[in-house]
């Protein structure tokens, strides 16, 4: 069956917590986007994407999607897929271009977002964002893929003790004091950076 323009979609609250009763909104999607909602979780395969569009479900983030499934035609599927962007391990890293970075290693990941991260005080030249770019960029940053959830390239870079310490040093330049505590206290080793097209 051809894709559709649009698809009933119902959407629905998965948050975790005591017993409650969320709402369910029924809307029109358009095709691009519940696709856009599936190449979070299946990326560019399309037998798994035909899949998901057949079952009619699908659970993203804290949202679950439930539509009419149907079969999806390949042909008109490999149409609308070629109009997302594909990995592209030949475009380098460009700090400019980066949105958020996340710090793993330990048992929680450091999520940094770059407006949380990049105010600098008063007489300061320089702040945690800025730190945090130069020393990825001189790690040599390795290109591991393309996120269809967050719309950007994602590079990966090892980090060693002395440019941790740096981090945890720099951190004191943040104005929010819960990241800035988390980055202080907790482990981390790698550092995987997003930069948007």
């Amino acid at each position: 069956m051809a894709l559709p323009a649009t698809v009933r979609v119902k959407l629905s609250s998965e948050a975790a917590g005591a017993i409650a009763i969320t709402p369910v909104v029924v809307q029109e999607l358009p095709i691009r986007e519940l696709v856009g909602h599936v190449l979070t979780v299946a990326g560019k395969d399309e037998d798994r994407l035909r899949e998901i569009l057949l079952r009619g479900s699908l659970l993203s983030g804290a949202s679950r999607f439930r539509w009419t499934g149907w079969e999806a035609e390949r042909e008109s599927l490999c149409e609308l897929l070629s109009t997302f962007p594909d990995p592209d391990p030949t475009i380098a890293f460009a700090p400019s271009r980066c949105t958020r970075a996340v710090l793993t290693g330990g048992r929680q990941a450091i999520e940094i977002g770059r407006e949380a991260a990049a105010s600098r005080g008063l007489f300061r030249r320089s702040g945690f964002w800025d730190e945090l770019m130069q020393m990825v960029s001189s790690s040599g940053p390795v290109y591991a893929g393309y996120s269809y959830r967050d719309g950007a390239d994602r590079y990966r870079c090892l980090l060693t003790a002395a440019t941790c310490a740096r981090l945890r040093a720099a951190a004191q330049n943040l104005r929010h004091s819960t990241l800035r505590a988390r980055i202080q206290a907790e482990a981390f080793a790698v550092a995987e950076v997003y930069t948007a097209r």
